[in-house]
């Protein structure tokens, strides 16, 4: 059941929106600063990192919804980079853990601050009353799939 003008199920406009607004995102962190050694699915361990530093590799590459080879091949490229260190978990000593370095920490205030604006184009797109009800609704497809009935 579509009743989209584009005859697209909600997956593929939910993608969609997601990787236009992904891509305003990284363009916006990208342009005039000096992280322009970054690519877009670095953006993958990035935004993890920004909700909760520290996170061991396997539990990055589930939150990002990807393989954790590939996750490492992000996670190494940025090590080298500088925008991450690894170092033992403290409670596991023969895990690491993953950490935003200065820089790291610097491209993540940037990243913060450009969603916050992309964040108030939409209300702005939407008015305020449908970006309160698009993000509701979201949030509710979000807990529904995490089994979080509340």
């Amino acid at each position: 059941m579509t009743d989209s003008p584009h005859g697209l199920p909600s997956s593929a406009l939910l993608r969609t929106a997601y990787n236009a607004l992904a891509a305003r995102i990284f363009a916006s962190v990208v342009s005039g600063t000096d992280f322009d050694d970054l690519r877009p699915s670095h953006g993958n361990a990035m935004e993890q990192l920004e909700i909760e530093d520290g996170l061991r590799l396997t539990d990055l590459a589930a939150r990002a919804g990807i393989t954790v080879q590939s996750m490492g091949e992000l996670v190494d490229d940025l090590e080298v980079k500088g925008y991450v260190e690894r170092r033992p978990d403290p409670g596991d000593r023969r895990a690491k853990r993953i950490y935003l370095t200065n820089r790291g920490l610097k491209n993540a205030r940037v990243a913060k601050r450009v969603t916050a604006e992309v964040e108030d184009y939409l209300a702005e797109l939407l008015g305020e009353q449908r970006y309160h009800l698009l993000r509701r609704a979201l949030e509710e497809i979000v807990a529904a799939e995490a089994g979080d009935d509340g």
